[in-house]
């Protein structure tokens, strides 16, 4: 039933180790665009730990009118996906680390802000995302506001946005205000493509990235994350490099008073 992809090579350290947790994953069955099913979820959590993963947070979408998930609610469907874990008993799974949400910078994120009301990675971390197809104006004045309520930021994937290079000025300015960008892994084997896979290197090694996210849908990202977890190069670049998902601190009890 569980354990469908077998690692190629057994290591003793897996590569992602170093990581210890994946901030970013969609593994929320029901929700948005990644996990359907209980099973599905299971499955990709032991190709997780297979990788490396101690611990998992969940961010599901929140996007209008596409996602329109209501915080609540999610805390009820993440406080209902662990017991019927429990009550499975899978092996090899890593431990949940809470849930908190990939808050998409739409026509309705300046009321959110207003309201202030988020799912926060690590009670700390806000992480957003921008539009795939076309560029926000104003962001500067959005993240300054987010900022004045005591969130720091963290940038989803700044490799996919396809009008932002590696060295675009908007990330540096970005970068200047004090924000955190996350790379997802798969856009190191090129899941998404050449240009987000060449972006993702460059701006690791440029140093402008905090986190490494599976952004884990279902079980054609969990394929993808046992490649990645046996290619050279992203071995080579976990040697080299640190990153901060060890640091993400375990979140307390969230409040089911949205």
């Amino acid at each position: 039933m569980f354990n469908i992809f077998k690692p190629k090579v057994k290591t003793a350290i897996p590569t992602f180790a170093p990581l210890e947790v994946d901030i970013h994953s969609h593994i929320l069955p029901g929700v948005d665009d990644g996990s359907k099913s209980n099973e599905e979820s299971i499955v990709c959590m032991q190709v997780m730990h297979d990788a490396g993963f101690k611990n998992i947070i969940c961010t599901p979408h929140y996007q209008y009118p596409r996602f329109p998930n209501e915080e609540s609610d999610i805390l009820n469907r993440y406080d209902n996906l662990k017991l019927d874990i429990m009550s499975i008993k899978p092996t090899n799974i890593p431990q949940f680390k809470g849930v908190a949400g990939e808050y998409r910078v739409d026509s309705g994120f300046s009321q959110r802000i207003e309201q202030n009301k988020f799912l926060l990675v690590g009670n700390r971390f806000l992480l957003i995302e921008f539009s795939l197809h076309q560029q926000v104006m104003g962001l500067e004045q959005i993240m300054f506001d987010i900022q004045m309520k005591n969130h720091e930021i963290i940038l989803a994937h700044p490799e996919r946005y396809p009008y932002y290079s590696s060295s675009a000025p908007k990330l540096q300015q970005f970068k200047d205000m004090g924000v955190y960008f996350q790379v997802n892994i798969l856009s190191l084997i090129g899941f998404y493509g050449d240009g987000p896979r060449r972006k993702a290197f460059e701006m690791i090694e440029k140093g402008w990235v905090e986190f490494l996210g599976t952004d884990m849908h279902n079980t054609l990202y969990a394929q993808a994350l046992i490649d990645a977890s046996h290619d050279r190069k992203i071995i080579k670049l976990m040697e080299k490099h640190k990153f901060l998902n060890s640091q993400i601190t375990n979140p307390q009890a969230q409040s089911k008073s949205f």
